[in-house]
């Protein structure tokens, strides 16, 4: 009896302490076919992968079912056809680190040129401002020796605030060349062509501009116009129109003159004949800008009218001649 009150105690009980056991899972087998080897593709080097997501399928009317599958197969040959390839022209475009194109204004190339012997001219200068008139002088001295030029336009006198700018460079095939321009009032600022680099550079540390051929600052423009006119008078009657990229001494821009036509002028130097040219404004803030060449002097400047978008303006009139 005590024998079997021991083997009662050590059995365990029919599922109360025991564990559960897990029921055994019946095992799946399924049967994976080789891959096959793969196939070898051309694919060019530069062509970019296309991901695409599978379709949709959708009911089509019978009708449509042709069309479709001709889709599907144009489709699946663009996928797989390689990209045409890209000129060099075109990378450097595409390439991050091209640089816009310049401007581009009157070609030169096939233009004649005639540069006006050196020469001092002389202005009664009109400033209407604010409802005031104020009256001063001017004086336009221009120097060359057929290579190199300098150019320094001073307007001074009464009430009117001094100002001076001057012009600095060569004389080439494509008429004058700056290499420097520098406008000063109260203090001077001033814009350097470097030509080699293909920029224009202020010394207020604005941004650079690109330089395009046959490129001018707001002097040397006046006195280009004219060699530019006399080198061919017959190029350029009514209605023509010259486009040449302009610097400040704080940036560039194309300029856009139009041939107005023939003009007398009773200027206080006396009465002459001049070529008249326009610029009219473009953008908001843009002066007019009124230049009369006069033929009989070599196509030098004798009047200069400019007209600020609030109504005031500067009348530059020659009134006398010296030799320079």
């Amino acid at each position: 009896m005590v024998l079997a009150v021991h083997v009662l105690l050590l059995r365990p009980l029919p599922g109360a302490f025991q564990p559960a056991r897990e029921r055994p899972r019946p095992l799946i087998t399924r049967t994976v076919p080789a891959e096959p080897a793969p196939r070898a593709v051309a694919v060019a080097a530069a062509a970019p992968a296309i991901v695409t997501a599978p379709a949709r399928p959708r009911p089509a009317a019978p009708g449509l079912e042709p069309a479709l599958r001709r889709a599907d197969a144009q489709l699946s040959v663009r996928r797989l056809s390689t990209p045409p390839a890209v000129t060099a022209a075109e990378a450097s475009y595409a390439t991050p680190q091209a640089k816009p194109s310049p401007p581009r204004p009157t070609p030169v190339e096939s233009l004649a040129f005639a540069v006006a012997a050196p020469v001092l001219l002389h202005y009664k200068v009109t400033v209407q401002t604010r409802g005031l008139t104020l009256n001063g002088q001017g004086r336009l001295h221009w120097r060359h020796d057929g290579n190199e030029y300098d150019a320094r336009l001073e307007l001074s006198g009464g009430l009117l605030a001094s100002r001076t700018q001057q012009s600095t460079g060569r004389i080439t095939a494509e008429g004058l060349a700056p290499l420097r321009f520098s406008d000063k009032a109260r203090s001077e600022e001033a814009a350097h062509f470097q030509r080699e680099e293909g920029k224009v550079s202020f010394s207020s540390n604005r941004p650079d501009a690109l330089l395009a051929s046959g490129a001018q600052d707001r002097l040397s423009v006046m006195l280009q116009l004219g060699a530019m006119i006399a080198g061919k008078p017959k190029n350029f009657g009514p209605g023509a129109t010259i486009s040449i990229q302009t610097a400040s001494a704080r940036d560039a821009e194309v300029w856009q003159f139009t041939v107005e036509g023939d003009e007398a002028l009773q200027l206080p130097g006396g009465a002459l004949n001049a070529l008249k040219l326009i610029r009219n404004p473009r953008k908001e803030f843009d002066q007019k800008i009124e230049l009369w060449l006069a033929p009989g002097m070599d196509y030098v400047p004798v009047r200069l009218r400019l007209t600020q978008p609030n109504g005031d303006w500067v009348d530059q009139q020659w009134s006398s001649t010296d030799k320079g």
